[in-house]
């Protein structure tokens, strides 16, 4: 249907159609009058209700969203300012950010003579994303009332007749009246943020007004005030503390003495102090073999009170409250009652320890025992210094007098195998072997070039003209402290050699046999060159050492003190007065000027300065010190003789190319070419000489 045409000069109708098409419309008259336009969709304005076809509305653009002649249409949705900033959708700008509004309601109670309105408070919550509104009830204790979320959050419509509309920030003021679902809501107060959203956008705020006192809560309040509760409530918070301090413990080392009693004697004891509700609990510390029953506890964790009897009150003993009487059967339908005492007539006051009243040296009374705090651990001293400033932790001696230690006494020697095993066997009854020490024999064992092994060339000290040439190898064994003697094998001498004694420990001289004490073995400070060495009888001097032994006896001088240069040097220095006399000598030992003597000059030398001073292993560290090194360079004409003999064995026979190849190299006939090219030379003509040895001869 056509609900308005015209006719162009062209005699064509053109219009808008509402819910048709026009035929017959020529697409140069459409560009003709639609030009520059880019949207050309049409508002529904007709639809059907109930099958029933009707105008919906009559506030809709026109064709592409413009609005027809004269109309004006509200918006939907909040129009805030434009700023300098950019143009973010609401939804960006507005991100995370609530309008909360304090409001209050008075409902109508018309079947209750107490009370004949009654004030709600309520929280307005409005979202500036999408203009959507919340309210919230706060929960009351007790109120008896549905309570919490009021109305969720959506776009709410505007009273009638605009309901057509919602609710944007405009509508929103301090001290006015809002509807929401016919429930008017008093907005007496916001929060800053509110109050500074709202005048930033160009509203102006009213003042604030007061939130009225709902009357039924005053009159209850009034009315408890007069009351006195059977049970009065005492406002006491044990969670803080309970969360507070959980798992925190002060802990004390204790003494009682009970030594005067019969048969009492002094006990250790440890108290635990629980913060989170200020109980206690005490453990004996029982020691081993003390004859006492090993209880878990001494006292259960419980409250102690400072005035407390001997014994522990009885269940029952102690209530909070008493009972005056107890009456039943009245009725079918009631059940067993009783009385409570109101007044607490016969209550009585206990006064119970608390973290003030334990520190160390004060003495605190445990249902009549005497227990006396002697030291606490550091969480308990931290905890005294930050609360209370305590800076003195002097701790009191609390472990009783040690018992006089009873001296074991075994019996003697008996000469049946070694000490060791005769010892066992007096120990217990189960006889068990002597442990070694391992440890130090996998330490000190021979591995490699280090033997741990101390070798010393010795002479039989005798009258006996027979033996007094006969020379010995004493070898002493780190790892287990044994010695052995060995006679190297010289021919017609008249002596077999061979060994003289196995490997094993040598008693020292002088010793008894059958005691109760370990006998003494000769140990390896008491070896060093010089000495005279008691083996099972026999006198050994020891005349020298291998080399090992004088390294090793040099590198552990706190051991071999006889090594130690700084001390042997010391005793030389005591004879400064026969400095010319020493230079003398020294000069007339080197007449050629060489700067050395020989070692037996050297020897006599020091040895007549010292008037016997220095022994013999002072002297050898000495000599040690400033001795020539020797020359460790080979002999050429070795290396030559050895270059020889590698020649024969491979049969190398082609020396002619070899020379013609260095004549060729030597360009300038100088008769002298460089290292690397003669070495580079030798391998090219395959030389059957070794990398060391062809090395050797090109360095000489």
């Amino acid at each position: 249907m056509v609900r308005e045409s015209t006719v162009d000069e062209s005699g064509l109708p053109f219009g808008i159609l509402e819910g048709g098409r026009c035929e017959g419309v020529k697409t140069v008259t459409e560009g003709r009058l639609l030009a520059g336009k880019e949207k050309f969709h049409k508002s529904q304005h007709w639809g059907f209700c109930n099958n029933v076809r009707m105008l919906l509305s009559e506030e809709k653009p026109g064709i592409g969203g413009e609005l027809l002649p004269g109309q004006k249409i509200k918006p939907k949705h909040t129009v805030y300012p434009k700023g300098d900033g950019d143009d973010a959708p609401s939804w960006v700008a507005f991100d995370k950010q609530v309008l909360s509004f304090d409001a209050y309601l008075e409902d109508e109670v018309p079947d209750k003579r107490q009370e004949s309105h009654r004030i709600r408070y309520y929280k307005i919550y409005f979202y500036p994303e999408d203009d959507t509104i919340q309210v919230n009830e706060p929960e009351l204790i007790n109120s008896g009332l549905p309570q919490g979320t009021s109305i969720r959050r959506h776009q709410i419509p505007l009273p009638p007749p605009d309901d057509d509309q919602f609710y944007t920030v405009h509508h929103f003021n301090i001290s006015i009246d809002v509807v929401f679902y016919g429930r008017t809501f008093k907005i007496y107060d916001c929060d800053p943020f509110t109050k500074n959203f709202l005048k930033k956008i160009g509203i102006k705020l009213n003042p604030p007004g007061q939130r009225p006192v709902d009357p039924y809560m005053k009159m209850w309040r009034e009315t408890l005030d007069f009351m006195q509760p059977f049970h009065p409530y005492q406002p006491f918070d044990i969670q803080k503390p309970a969360l507070q301090y959980d798992g925190k413990v002060l802990r004390f080392f204790c003494l009682w003495d009970d030594s005067s009693s019969m048969f009492g004697d002094r006990r250790e004891l440890v108290l635990y102090y629980f913060l989170c509700d200020g109980t206690i609990k005490i453990v004996e510390i029982i020691p081993i073999n003390s004859g006492r029953d090993a209880k878990p506890l001494f006292l259960r964790r419980s409250k102690l009170p400072k005035y407390g009897p001997t014994r522990i009150y009885q269940p029952g003993q102690i209530t909070d409250r008493a009972v005056l009487n107890v009456y039943g059967d009245l009725s079918e339908w009631r059940a067993d009652c009783y009385l409570w005492d109101k007044y607490q007539l016969g209550k009585i006051e206990q006064e119970f320890y608390t973290d003030r009243d334990l520190s160390i040296g004060a003495t605190i009374n445990v249902w009549g025992r005497k227990v006396l705090l002697c030291d606490c651990d550091e969480f308990t001293k931290t905890y005294y210094k930050t609360k209370y400033g305590i800076d003195n932790f002097t701790p009191i001696p609390c472990k009783p007098p040690p018992l006089p230690k009873i001296e074991r006494k075994y019996p003697p020697y008996n000469g049946f195998g070694s000490e060791e095993d005769s010892f066992r066997s007096c120990v217990g009854l189960k006889p068990t072997p002597h442990r070694k020490n391992f440890r130090k024999l996998m330490e000190l064992d021979s591995y490699g070039n280090i033997s741990n092994i101390l070798r010393y060339f010795a002479k039989l000290i005798t009258d006996k003209c027979a033996d007094m040439d006969r020379m010995f190898v004493i070898a002493y064994y780190l790892g287990d402290d044994t010695l052995s003697v060995f006679e190297p094998i010289e021919r017609n001498s008249g002596n077999a050699g061979g060994m003289l004694l196995k490997r094993s420990r040598v008693k020292k001289p002088g010793q008894e046999v059958f005691k109760s004490e370990f006998s003494e073995y000769i140990k390896a400070e008491e070896l060093y060159v010089g000495a005279i060495v008691n083996i099972n009888g026999y006198l050994f001097i020891l005349l020298n050492a291998d080399e090992y032994t004088l390294k090793y006896m040099e590198n552990n001088t706190d051991k071999f003190p006889y090594s130690n240069f700084e001390l042997a040097i010391q005793k030389l220095k005591q004879e400064q007065s026969k400095l010319r006399e020493i230079t003398q000598v020294f000069s007339s030992a080197d007449s050629n000027h060489t700067k050395m003597v020989p070692y037996n000059t050297f020897r006599e030398i020091l040895m007549n300065i010292t008037v016997g001073k220095l022994i013999e292993q002072e002297f050898i560290t000495i000599a040690r010190h400033y001795h020539v090194p020797e020359s460790t360079e080979t002999d050429l004409t070795y290396l030559v003789a050895q270059a020889h003999e590698k020649f024969k064995k491979n049969m190398f026979e082609n020396f002619a190319v070899f020379i013609y190849e260095c004549e060729y190299e030597d360009r300038q006939k100088k008769g002298v070419l460089p290292t690397k090219d003669i070495k580079r030379m030798c391998k090219s003509a395959r030389l059957p000489l070794s990398e060391g040895l062809l090395d050797s001869l090109l360095s000489r």
